[in-house]
């Protein structure tokens, strides 16, 4: 598929000049076939941002390739059941199969830490020996979203132009935050990645211990982990509430969503104090759709 880019910087000028105030803000997307399999050509002036129900003056989008630095963390549940085991030459192999420009991590989730097994780097096998066997304790899985939060602030400074977080979980949430969207420590892993720029899939594997195969437990975790990855701009996979007969579509799948990202500028609107704030990224007449972020974080007018 070409890309296309298109830049409306000199629009989103004359809007300032018109006084519709607004601070350049940039998110990642991914475009996504709405049916079928290609992508039209999707230039700025085809993608839509609503900020508290007002549209924002769209500004450019740069498509994210070879040149452009990529660091991905693969974040593995360390309370992960037995049918893991099989699944790691495939995790190895994916992580090998990286563009040379990516750098790889991998950590694993242990009682809402994440211990870093093979630190950032572009040598992808020595990456992939991160991989580990899982220590498989019931109960180290008690709040993946609190390790997500440790993996972010152990994520080295840099200006990289994308950060991705693979996180394979049960999702399930132990602390009693409650069954609910609205659960607080789910919702404080969401703003860590939100505030950091880090895209997070998910691809749902059974734990261990009874919550390991409680249905309920597993409904909310999957649905927990949907949610993280909604409102982060990534996309989340399962099938069913078994462990998947092989991660390999859902690796494929998010390779193939890396060769589609996009840095989005826009002008937001500035609020009294800087922080996240809702938005909706939409096409809304090509025939294609967008995977984005649900906030954005802007800073105050300078």
């Amino acid at each position: 598929m070409k890309r296309y880019v298109g830049f409306a910087a000199m629009f989103a000028g004359l809007c300032f000049g018109q006084g519709a105030p607004g601070v350049p803000v940039k998110a990642i997307v991914t475009l996504e076939p709405r049916r079928g399999k290609d992508i039209p050509a999707i230039q700025a002036q085809d993608i839509a941002v609503e900020q508290g129900k007002k549209r924002r003056p769209v500004m450019e989008l740069k498509p994210l390739g070879a040149d452009d630095s990529l660091q991905l963390m693969l974040l593995l549940d360390d309370s992960a059941q037995g049918s893991f085991d099989t699944e790691i030459a495939t995790l190895k192999q994916w992580v090998n199969r990286m563009p040379a420009n990516a750098e790889v991590a991998v950590a694993y989730m242990r009682n809402g830490t994440a211990a870093v097994t093979a630190q950032f780097t572009k040598d992808h096998r020595a990456a992939a020996n991160g991989i580990r066997l899982p220590v498989g304790a019931a109960g180290a899985d008690v709040n993946p979203y609190e390790s997500l939060g440790d993996a972010i602030k152990k994520w080295p400074a840099s200006g990289a132009a994308r950060k991705i977080a693979v996180m394979v979980s049960s999702g399930i949430e132990g602390l009693g935050g409650g069954y609910t969207s609205d659960n607080p420590y789910v919702n404080a892993g969401i703003r860590a990645a939100l505030q950091a720029g880090v895209v997070v899939y998910t691809v749902y594997s059974p734990s261990e211990g009874h919550a390991g195969h409680s249905l309920w437990r597993t409904t909310w975790g999957q649905n927990f982990l949907s949610q993280l990855s909604d409102e982060t701009g990534g996309e989340s996979y399962a099938i069913g509430f078994g462990a998947p007969v092989s991660f390999q579509p859902f690796l494929d799948s998010i390779f193939e969503h890396l060769q589609h990202q996009y840095v989005l500028t826009f002008s937001a609107r500035p609020e009294q104090k800087a922080g996240l704030q809702p938005v909706r990224i939409f096409i809304p007449e090509k025939d294609a759709s967008i995977a984005a972020p649900g906030k954005v974080y802007v800073p105050v007018s300078l």
